[in-house]
């Protein structure tokens, strides 16, 4: 099946659930504006859930049927091009193929001081049951950590000879990760010849993977991304195929 609807309370029915916040008080004409601003997204119709004061704002939460279809054979994804490696496979093949270890630096840059993702992937204690990429033997991993610049990035990467740069963004007000992002790429690129700039890698809850090439980087990440991932793209990237 490649047309699909959602599925609310029975086979496509078109329900959804939507929510968001308006810039009014809690009164009926707030709730007036919810339901028109739901209709207006083509919900119809569109049932009135859940309303909550916030200050002088309110958050709604909205039920109702959309005749949207989604064709699942029209969808773009990034699709993992390169095996899943275990820790030792990464190991064998940067020591065969390198015959060094492989340097990665990592930072959340601009004012972003949530380094809970890329802790996850960077420290020993790694997330998910998988150990970060400080457990890999072949691998040599400075956590710069939060509010980096990105002059002092692009610095560290040079001093340590980086092969791969690993930046994480999870504050996206005004697309600030993005803008983020982009400055990092070009100060890269500005600081370092092509052939000798490392391979660049984001991640963060809310980019998109198809934009890669428009933020100047070679890979992004998104949600639920484990440390072997990472560490399998390193090697198929810097290192080439295991067999």
């Amino acid at each position: 099946m490649s047309i699909v609807r959602p599925y609310g309370d029975t086979t496509g029915d078109g329900m959804v659930q939507l929510s968001f916040t308006l810039p009014l008080p809690h009164d009926k004409r707030a709730e007036g504006a919810a339901i028109q601003l739901a209709n207006k997204m083509g919900m119809d119709p569109a049932l009135l859930v859940h309303a909550k004061p916030m200050g002088g704002l309110t958050f709604f939460v909205v039920y109702g049927r959309v005749n949207h279809l989604v064709d699942t054979d029209k969808v773009q994804v990034v699709e993992r091009d390169y095996p899943l490696l275990s820790a030792k496979e990464v190991n064998a093949v940067i020591k065969r193929r390198l015959r060094r270890r492989l340097n990665v630096v990592g930072a959340c840059i601009g004012t972003d001081a949530h380094t809970v993702g890329i802790d996850a992937i960077l420290n020993l204690k790694g997330i998910a049951g998988e150990k970060g990429l400080e457990s890999y033997t072949e691998l040599s991993v400075t956590n710069m950590g939060a509010q980096v610049s990105v002059p002092d990035l692009v610095e560290t990467a040079r001093e340590r000879k980086a092969d791969a740069v690993l930046v994480s963004q999870v504050v996206t007000q005004r697309d600030a990760h993005l803008q983020n992002t982009r400055a990092m790429s070009a100060a890269f690129r500005e600081a370092l010849p092509a052939g000798k700039r490392p391979l660049l890698i984001v991640g963060g809850p809310r980019f998109d993977e198809l934009m890669a090439a428009d933020l100047g980087v070679d890979r992004i990440f998104t949600r639920g991304t484990t440390p072997r991932e990472v560490a399998s793209y390193l090697v198929h990237a810097l290192a080439g195929s295991p067999s």
